[in-house]
């Protein structure tokens, strides 16, 4: 699960960093909050899995 949450944060990188010098994609908001909302989903099963 930890890889997976790495994978998701990376993916949120890529993602602003593409949005940033490529303004004109309209779906990559999408993606960002997606991203982020996974890796929540992650963080929150791991938390849950320590305790």
């Amino acid at each position: 699960m930890k890889i997976a949450r790495k994978e998701a944060k990376e993916s949120l990188f890529w993602l602003k960093l593409l949005k940033e010098f490529n303004q004109e994609f309209a779906e990559i908001d999408e993606l960002i909050k997606e991203s982020v909302e996974l890796r929540k989903i992650l963080s929150s099963i791991i938390n849950k899995v320590q305790t």
